[in-house]
């Protein structure tokens, strides 16, 4: 199942990049951030969380449920940042860097729940390209999840990633 999410932006100095990226989610503020700081939730759409010490200064260790096609699966320790509930929560982990989600309620003609993501890290032009499309696809699991679709990372194939890193270097918005 396939769910467009915003194309996300990214600003760099040097190998220092920021990504952002806003998506309005019609669902509960309570439900988003059930999906993005319990470690029952983030296996649905991003990474396993095991240790994940739920407060600030908290000990989280990520561990993708992917893998690469040599395998591989990223694991990420790291520490809970900020701690929030149920506005903010932020993660900085080694390879992804600092790891941001702020929750708002959407306005009430809308409804549902804004999240305003920003990731921190270091590397390469292929590192932040790579990231971007990760993100991206991500949010497109974490939107399927929200729906009642968890991630069934035992079918999970690289073709959906290619494609957004495609469109992200050709500085286009993914389809």
């Amino acid at each position: 199942m396939e769910i467009p999410s915003p194309y996300g932006s990214s600003e760099s100095k040097g190998d220092q990049h920021t990504l952002h990226y806003e998506l309005s989610v019609p669902h509960p503020q309570a439900d988003v951030w059930a999906a993005i700081a319990t470690p029952e939730g983030l296996p649905t759409w991003l990474a396993a969380a095991e240790p994940f010490e739920q407060r600030e200064g908290g000990a989280i260790t990520l561990r993708w449920l992917n893998t690469d096609p040599e395998g591989k699966a990223t694991v990420a320790p790291g520490q809970v940042t900020a701690w929030d509930p149920p506005r903010l929560v932020e993660y900085t982990v080694d390879i992804h860097g600092r790891i941001r989600f702020e929750l708002e309620p959407a306005p009430a003609s809308v409804g549902g729940t804004l999240l305003h993501f920003t990731n921190e890290l270091t590397g390469a032009e292929d590192t932040r390209l790579d990231c971007l499309a990760g993100w991206h696809h991500h949010f497109e699991y974490l939107l399927s999840a929200l729906a009642g679709h968890p991630a069934d990372w035992s079918a999970w194939q690289p073709d959906r990633w290619r494609k957004l890193r495609t469109e992200y270097q050709r500085g286009r918005p993914p389809q």
